[in-house]
């Protein structure tokens, strides 16, 4: 049969089928949350501890217990970090009543300022509160359920990703062979060159945001110490975590010193300054660390951030919050890399191109 009796597919037939196609896709990830979320975690730390592991190896040293060494200090590091964090939070818990105390203190006095001077009687701003207080304890006890659960499956992760890290790491050789054979013996050389670059500039990627978290904590430990700030380590941290989801994150980070601020301090001012510095280290941290430490070469623009963001919350929760912006890196890295997929991988970058200005034709004169 000749190529022009061959059945074509309409556009609106092929948009449906991939409309179908990524409903199917999305339910499946959520169904399968429980696994793909601990292994999607384990394979970015597993890209990230590879080097590591191939430095010990080069050292002569076994590829099994090359492996065992590496994740034996990866457990220490994240062992030092948790026991510090853990000492943050129980002296947080502790002072939490007289940290509500002041806060209440500071609030009552801005609603009298508000009263005062908007000409709003004090009792419709009581019942407002009021209100918003009674609609946030019934959310947060629907929500206790919930977070015994994630309680529950954090620690079966907690289990599963060592486990699943070592094996990656182990099967490794396995994987790409594994590649190579899916792509055809025609393909090697392509495939080949396709696997080191994406693994190379992943590599740098991941360890670069591990670089760049770790110099907007200190920054931000560091303001919080010299406006003497209580539980400035866990603020820090928690602030260079969530600079992690774009936009939303920083927001967050900013919202949470203040309002300890405002209720350990006797001035507003504090709060001022914490939203002023930060800002500047926001600055800092987009048009210097990014850049330079992070590889420039994933660049994800602002629609697509904020779009993966939402989807990986409504998907896997905050998990799929930290996971969404580097999984969307590795995919461009991939799509740059794959000549029929490069439009794609331009489509999810921020680099802009000339505009095209439009010349109006003119009429010929009679």
């Amino acid at each position: 049969m000749s190529s022009d009796n061959e059945m074509k597919i309409p556009f609106f037939a092929k948009t449906a089928i991939l409309f179908i196609g990524l409903i199917a896709l999305m339910a499946m990830l959520y169904i399968a949350k429980s696994i793909i979320v601990p292994l999607l975690f384990s394979i970015i730390i597993a890209i990230v501890l590879h080097p590591v592991v191939n430095f010990f190896v080069q050292l002569k040293i076994n590829r099994l217990i090359a492996i065992f060494i590496t994740l034996l200090l990866s457990f220490i590091v994240i062992a030092a970090c948790g026991t510090l964090i853990i000492s943050q939070i129980s002296q947080f818990s502790e002072s939490w009543p007289s940290l509500v105390d002041n806060f209440t203190k500071t609030l009552n006095e801005s609603i009298g300022w508000v009263a005062y001077y908007f000409d709003i009687k004090p009792i419709k701003i009581y019942e407002w509160i009021e209100t918003a207080k009674v609609e946030i304890i019934e959310k947060s006890s629907a929500a206790m359920g919930q977070t015994l659960m994630l309680i529950g499956s954090g620690l079966l992760v907690l289990l599963l990703v060592p486990v699943y890290i070592f094996l990656l790491l182990l099967y490794q050789p396995l994987i790409i062979e594994f590649i190579h054979r899916l792509f055809g013996v025609n393909n090697q050389s392509k495939v080949s060159e396709i696997i080191t670059k994406t693994k190379t500039v992943i590599q740098r990627y991941l360890i670069g945001l591990i670089i760049e978290t770790s110099l907007v904590a200190i920054l931000q430990i560091a303001t919080l110490f010299i406006f003497g700030i209580e539980y400035a380590i866990l603020l820090g941290l928690l602030g260079a975590f969530l600079n992690l989801i774009p936009y939303i994150g920083g927001l967050i980070a900013v919202a949470l010193p203040m309002i300890v601020a405002l209720a350990t301090k006797d001035s507003a001012w504090y709060s001022i300054y914490i939203l002023i510095i930060y800002y500047i280290i926001q600055i800092i941290d987009n048009n210097y660390i990014v850049p330079k430490i992070v590889a420039s070469k994933v660049k994800i623009n602002a629609l697509f951030s904020i779009i993966v963001v939402i989807a990986g919350n409504a998907l896997w929760g905050i998990s799929g919050m930290f996971l969404s912006i580097p999984l969307l890196a590795i995919i461009k890295l991939i799509f740059d890399h794959i000549e029929p997929l490069k439009p794609w991988g331009f489509l999810l970058g921020d680099t802009m191109p000339p505009l095209l200005i439009v010349k109006p034709i003119l009429k010929r004169k009679k």
